[in-house]
């Protein structure tokens, strides 16, 4: 039994000409223990899948589970299994972070946790915060509050939407740092987020959505593999050639470019320097996951 089931998810939003489609025959399971990571663009129906997962949302059509607990015949066993961390800041100001912690904990039937209570507050850094009132904390505080009102009651599916938006990298790192103990010790974890360089170094199997569709799933290493082309890396202030500017991934006066082999690697460079562009901080590396995210999202299905 895995630990998530998405089967034949739709969800359709009514509207104007048939309304609007946000998830269609969306299918995967997210194993027990797994790391698992939810990527899409804006607008591709991860928020609207983790709605139907929290039991927020109903389902046009389809099923979920979690541990094996459908999430509207059998809802509140499916979400005494989850813990969730909101991309919004949510948050009552008339308690402090322990109160608050203890009341989360009220929720779920959890009584006498002052114990892994204080232990998320150490984990999180939050110890000295402990007494403060919610008002008080900063955003990047609130955020680690949410995170541990999400895990107060030990849920074994853990699912973090956008946690680290906004945030400090301190936070990041303390986070990430207790996650990914949580997750050796065998939580199961679902993750989106726009840091793709955090979904690469955490998560070991990756679901892209597109236009509420899933278009890649697969192991992380399946998917750099996959494409296995070399990623020539420089910055410039000058203007590139036409040869070379629509194939150019430009940032700033940051410059990919995707070569296939070391001749095309000669070629492209030939090609710089004969039209002038003088290149700095040159680099060769491997394509990474923001690589492999752009090519699916920009081809077809």
């Amino acid at each position: 039994m895995p630990a998530v089931r998405f089967d034949r998810v739709t969800k359709t939003y009514a509207g104007a000409r048939g309304g609007v489609r946000a998830l269609d025959g969306v299918s995967f399971d997210i194993e027990r223990g797994e790391f698992f990571g939810l990527l899409g663009p804006n607008g591709a129906g991860k928020t609207t899948l983790i709605s139907v997962l929290a039991g927020l949302t109903r389902a046009s059509s389809g099923r979920v589970a979690v541990m094996g607990h459908d999430v509207v015949d059998d809802f509140a066993a499916a979400r005494l299994a989850l813990g969730i961390v909101p991309q919004e800041l949510v948050f009552d100001p008339f308690f402090s972070v322990r109160e608050a912690l203890r009341i989360q904990s009220g929720y779920f039937g959890v009584r006498n946790n002052d114990a892994w209570i204080d232990e998320l507050l150490a984990n999180l850094g939050l110890a000295d915060k402990a007494d403060a009132n919610m008002r008080q904390l900063s955003g990047g505080m609130k955020r680690r509050v949410l995170v541990a009102q999400a895990l107060v009651h030990r849920p074994p599916v853990i699912v973090l939407d956008e946690p680290t938006a906004g945030v400090d990298v301190e936070l990041r790192q303390t986070l990430w740092q207790f996650i990914a103990r949580l997750n050796r010790e065998g939580h199961t974890v679902l993750l989106t987020t726009h840091y793709l360089e955090e979904a690469e170094a955490l998560c070991g199997r990756i679901a892209m959505l597109k236009a509420g569709r899933v278009v890649a799933l697969d192991k992380t290493s399946a998917l750099l593999s996959g494409m296995a082309s070399t990623m020539l890396r420089f910055k410039t202030d000058q203007p590139l050639p036409e040869a070379v500017a629509p194939l150019a991934r430009v940032t700033g006066r940051i410059v990919q470019l995707k070569a296939h082999d070391a001749a095309e690697v000669e070629r492209l460079l030939a090609v710089l320097r004969e039209a002038g562009v003088r290149v700095e901080d040159l680099e060769i590396g491997r394509a990474d996951l923001e690589d492999v995210f752009l090519e699916i999202m920009g081809g077809e299905r």
